[in-house]
């Protein structure tokens, strides 16, 4: 296997691979990048079985064909400190050469005959939406998402497709994050997408691409990249029954003056609590070696005063994905969980409940 390409080329596709590699394991053959040349194209695998990737690059000056592998981050560590030029990589015995004017540098290689492959899309179910809905539509759950919990199948995203419309929902157990779509096509379905895969999509995918599953692997694929990631195999809890079905209040208020006064309250300590009155809502942090207050003016029209004591952190994530300049909260009585609400997405969020 020979080629020359230009360094800038080769170098992103690697960068993007270093997410799909074994870490733990630097003997494992999931450690290393797959690179075959076939036709004047270059492919490159990388997947740890949980995860992985493939690319394809077509900007090969000279190619001779065949395959190799190289641990990706010894190939990138080299790729970073070459000149921005072209180069030349080519297989020798059992070396991985990469050559770049009187420079040289030679990896070990594994038998590329050994490297996995990855799940190919044939015969899974189309998710017929745009690549833009899904990033759009998982970006704002994504902190909601938690991390190592013993019930595993909190580690992701549960994709909920209805008969009307698509659910895609997260939940930390403090928070449920759901944001939705219309459902124009799709069979009724429910899978779960891993967190690390939530996250490596949103980096991955700008343009429309193909996106299918099955009850083990999702699959999304374009012209130049393919990407899979094993599903969670578990049963997501039952979020209906957390969304309340009424609320006693709900107010439209102004986004950007609720992230202000939050942000004022929370420079020391997250916990915070926000007072609503008639006339007025007071944000105070519940940090009870210091004070911070403040407050905003606004008529909301209500005869009894209530609050809610939240980690504001929570109320930030939401915020900060919404698009409009109001934000709807809904609350039925303090210590209850209360209601954020933007155009199709809202996060229900479970108050520290206060000793009255």
């Amino acid at each position: 296997m020979r080629f020359i390409i230009t360094k800038q080329i080769i170098e992103n596709i690697v960068s993007s691979m270093q997410p799909f590699l074994e870490k733990k394991d630097a003997s494992s053959i999931t450690s290393h990048i797959y690179l075959e040349v076939n036709n004047d194209k270059l492919i490159l695998k990388a997947t740890d079985y949980e995860i992985g990737l493939e690319s394809q690059i077509d900007e090969l000056n000279e190619s001779v064909n065949g395959k190799a592998t190289v641990n990706g981050a010894n190939l990138l560590g080299i790729l970073k400190r070459l000149k921005a030029s072209e180069i030349i990589i080519e297989s020798n015995e059992n070396n991985l050469v990469i050559k770049q004017n009187k420079s040289t540098f030679k990896l070990p290689m594994y038998d590329p005959n050994e490297f996995p492959s990855l799940p190919k899309p044939d015969n899974l179910n189309k998710l017929d939406i745009s690549m833009l809905n899904l990033i759009n539509s998982i970006r704002k759950i994504t902190p909601a998402i938690d991390n190592n919990n013993p019930k595993f199948e909190l580690n992701g995203a549960l994709v909920d497709i209805k008969s009307n419309r698509i659910n895609f929902v997260a939940t930390d157990t403090r928070r449920l994050a759901v944001s939705h779509l219309q459902n124009i096509s799709n069979s009724e379905n429910q899978f779960i997408i891993p967190k690390k895969a939530i996250i490596e999509i949103q980096k991955l995918f700008l343009d429309d691409a193909n996106i299918s599953y099955d009850d083990t692997n999702l699959i999304i694929s374009n012209d130049k990249m393919k990407f899979f990631t094993k599903l969670i195999n578990g049963k997501f809890p039952d979020y209906d029954r957390i969304i309340p079905k009424s609320l006693k209040h709900n107010f439209s208020l102004p986004k950007d003056m609720l992230i202000e006064s939050i942000k004022l309250v929370t420079s020391l300590f997250s916990n915070i609590k926000i007072t609503f009155s008639s006339n007025c809502i007071i944000f105070e942090s519940l940090d009870e070696d210091s004070e911070s207050k403040t407050q905003i003016d606004i008529n909301l029209n209500i005869e009894n005063n209530f609050y809610l004591a939240v980690n504001a952190k929570y109320l930030l994530d939401f915020l900060s994905l919404t698009k409009n300049e109001n934000v709807a909260i809904g609350f039925n009585e303090s210590n209850l969980p209360f209601y954020l609400e933007d155009e199709k997405f809202f996060t229900i969020v479970m108050p520290i409940v206060l000793e009255k």
